[in-house]
């Protein structure tokens, strides 16, 4: 795309955006107004930036802005967080440093969705792995998160704190390292570094093993792979996880067990119908 074009789709969004507002909701005096929306040095004000230079943004002649100067037109034009990331995308030619939102939980269609997944384990964990929901089969396989509180829900406090989680595991320390990096990439990836620091810091007090395995910076994807258990119940136990984004909330991602084979997916499913009896 050429820096025109680039500046030309800014100046349109801009200026479409702008249009979509109520003056009257800003403050702004009302009186009558030969279009609809904010004017543009309305916007300008409420963005502390100068009048002639948003006016050059929209015409298609103001250069490229800033990164701060986009924030803060994101801001005036009460822009949500897909919008603020398509500004900057057509404005800058990259998405905006991402800012660490504390989840709100799961919507029930999203739950829904988890319950389908009659013999999958699956979860939504936010992005520095606290799980906000789970299905029937999670709760069978990995962990019972109804019984927890909210705080103790996360996956690298049970995996170095629990001994029972730590014992189901066929290689902990390779499972140890790997949580440990991926966790760490999702943090920086979801501008959450410095709300994590407490945590980290309580869990290399808890655990020396997170400490050293903390120390060594490495980072990993959480994408997918096969996961081994050793359960209670089910006995030895294969998975191949997949870990998803969850549309429309960066906040959060999906993470589902497939049982690896026929004869798994049957014994969770007979352990799940024992329990509806």
């Amino acid at each position: 795309m050429s820096e025109t074009s680039s500046e030309n789709l800014l100046g349109t969004y801009l200026k479409d955006r702008r249009t979509r507002l109520d003056a009257a909701a800003f403050g702004f005096g009302g009186g009558r107004r030969r279009t609809p929306g904010l004017r543009r040095e309305e916007v300008a004000q409420r963005a502390n930036i100068s009048p002639t230079w948003y006016t050059w943004l929209e015409q298609g002649r103001g250069g490229a802005p800033s990164a701060d100067v986009l924030d803060r037109i994101a801001r005036a034009l009460m822009l949500t967080d897909v919008e603020r990331e398509h500004l900057f995308l057509i404005g800058l030619g990259r998405p905006p440093e991402v800012r660490y939102q504390a989840s709100e939980g799961v919507s029930p269609r999203l739950q829904r969705v988890l319950d389908a997944l009659e013999t999958s384990p699956a979860i939504i964990r936010t992005l520095i792995w606290d799980v906000v929901a789970w299905n029937r089969a999670a709760t069978l396989v990995l962990t019972d998160y109804a019984k927890l509180p909210p705080e103790q829900r996360n996956i690298l406090r049970l995996i170095f704190s629990v001994p029972r989680v730590r014992a189901a595991q066929y290689d902990w320390e390779s499972v140890a390292r790997f949580v440990v990096a991926a966790f760490r990439a999702d943090a920086a990836r979801a501008g959450a570094v410095s709300h994590v620091a407490d945590f980290v810091d309580e869990m290399c007090g808890l655990s020396p093993d997170f400490a050293r395995l903390w120390r060594d910076n490495d980072v990993r994807s959480y994408g997918e792979g096969v996961k081994h258990l050793r359960h209670p119940v089910l006995g030895p136990i294969s998975f191949e996880y997949s870990a998803f984004a969850v549309d429309g909330r960066p906040d959060l991602g999906m993470v589902v067990y497939n049982p690896a084979t026929p004869d798994d997916a049957a014994r969770i499913r007979a352990v799940l119908a024992k329990q509806s009896d």
